[in-house]
């Protein structure tokens, strides 16, 4: 895959970020837009091999639209300069937690993983709840040395520890939280190598995977909510 094409398109987006430019360039988007499904497709392949549960997704149904919904932002560029796909056993729904990649320029492209949703209350309620039930699991998984020379636990968080659990509690910091994620930044140099970006994604993605596991374990049984 390209991965400059892929670039270059998102950096002159986000200099000229107006409907006109964006239809007078639909056919570098849709170019664009191929080569980061291909990479999606390849990533698909590589984390399958440690992760059988997503394979079998088609790319195209994993990414999201580039439109942004300005009505309640004071920013109202109409476009989100980036690719963005989710990889999970069941698409790019939130639940269950998977891979998560975003490609912006600037040096602001990510992997991801865990639970970035924080709107879903019963989805928080359950994580707390078997993490209050497993702290000993969740320390060996985020406590090794591994872990944390890669990653941090981020998400937003209350102040204090909510009513109903132990304010004493061995992962009280974490209880407070409403989402639990991971970011891996990489930088728009370690990019343009196709291959060698894949290779490093699917190792931090693997990485990820103990953190995805044990949310998924938690979450089991979670149902979105009926819009």
């Amino acid at each position: 895959m390209n991965m400059e094409l892929i670039l270059n398109y998102l950096s002159e987006l986000s200099r000229n970020n107006n409907r006109e430019w964006y239809h007078a360039h639909k056919e570098e988007y849709q170019q664009a837009n191929a080569e980061f499904e291909s990479l999606i497709q390849e990533l698909i392949l590589r984390i399958g091999e440690n992760d059988s549960s997503i394979l079998g997704n088609i790319p195209k149904k994993l990414t999201f639209k580039l439109v942004r919904d300005t009505r309640f932002s004071r920013d109202k560029s109409p476009y989100n300069p980036c690719f963005r796909a989710h990889i999970s056993s069941k698409g790019k729904l939130p639940v269950p937690v998977g891979y998560y990649i975003m490609i912006r320029p600037g040096d602001q492209s990510f992997l991801g993983g865990g639970l970035f949703a924080d709107m879903f209350k019963d989805a928080t309620r359950m994580v707390r709840d078997y993490l209050s039930k497993h702290p000993a699991e969740w320390e060996q998984i985020i406590g090794s040395e591994e872990f944390k020379s890669y990653f941090a636990v981020k998400g937003t968080a209350l102040k204090n520890v909510p009513a109903g659990y132990d304010e004493d509690h061995l992962q009280a910091k974490y209880l407070k939280n409403k989402s639990w994620y991971l970011e891996y930044f990489i930088k728009d140099e370690e990019l343009l190598d196709g291959e060698q970006f894949l290779d490093r994604a699917a190792d931090i993605f693997h990485k990820m995977k103990p953190f995805n596991d044990y949310l998924n374990r938690a979450l089991e049984g979670f149902k979105m909510p009926q819009r």
